[in-house]
């Protein structure tokens, strides 16, 4: 049998993606059972198949500062004035799990993890995209320091808001994935989730959550707030 010539961008191009596609446009959740069925066995598919073509060595692309989108757009499952307001002070990120110790960090905390920068686009699964330049800790590093075990598979985040998602294990230790505390050079606004949110370039905006305050190291691939409602879990791009 001939190789197949697996890329994310012949993949997306093909009728590979048609399913996840057809889940978010039409509402999986709305669907009748035997037809809602048949489209999340695609999903999955779809989710296998990009796992096993995701390459934790491949960089998202990046831009250059006079490339910024401005103004970036706000997007979430509420208004703009309904984002909570979170108290940097009193606020703490819970890392706990498959950890070898729980972690209760403050923003100095994280402050004090090497930074990264990185000017990267968010895409949001609605069709618009926007770049930004965002900078923080890698997430490895917080998994690292927790002592997480390095055999766990999924990665899950709570947040503020209610929200929450889950993500894989290569793709949370991948070199871009970052808790990003700043945006533009300045500590991250309430609209793009302070004090910290997930930045993860290599997924779509929805996997990239706002607010976030707990973080979960599990076996459990544990589905999310837009996955639960019939969007690809993986989520890769």
């Amino acid at each position: 049998m001939a190789q197949l010539d697996l890329s994310r961008r012949s993949v997306l191009s093909s009728g590979l993606a048609v399913g996840a596609a057809a889940l978010i446009g039409g509402g999986a959740t709305a669907l009748p059972g035997g037809r809602r069925d048949i489209l999340a066995g695609v999903s999955r598919w779809n989710d296998r198949v990009q796992a096993a073509i995701f390459d934790p060595d491949q960089l998202a692309p990046i831009y250059k500062a006079r490339e910024i989108t401005s103004p970036i757009p706000f997007n979430s499952f509420y208004p703009e004035g309904l984002a909570p307001a979170v108290d940097p002070v009193s606020w703490r990120l819970e890392v706990a799990g498959k950890v070898g110790r729980q972690l209760s960090l403050g923003l100095l905390d994280l402050r004090a993890f090497d930074h990264h920068e990185q000017i990267t686009r968010l895409i949001c699964i609605e069709g618009w995209s926007a770049v930004g330049k965002w900078a923080g800790p890698r997430l490895s590093d917080v998994l690292d320091a927790a002592g997480a075990d390095p055999a766990a598979r999924f990665v899950t985040l709570t947040c503020a808001d209610g929200y929450w998602t889950s993500i894989d294990r290569p793709s949370a230790r991948h070199a871009q994935t970052i808790l990003a505390l700043d945006f533009l050079d300045r500590p991250l606004p309430r609209a793009f989730g302070a004090p910290a949110r997930l930045r993860i370039p290599t997924k779509l905006g929805f996997k990239n959550a706002k607010h976030v305050v707990r973080i979960e190291v599990t076996d459990l691939r544990a589905g999310g707030y837009w996955e639960n409602q019939g969007y690809g879990w993986f989520a890769g791009l």
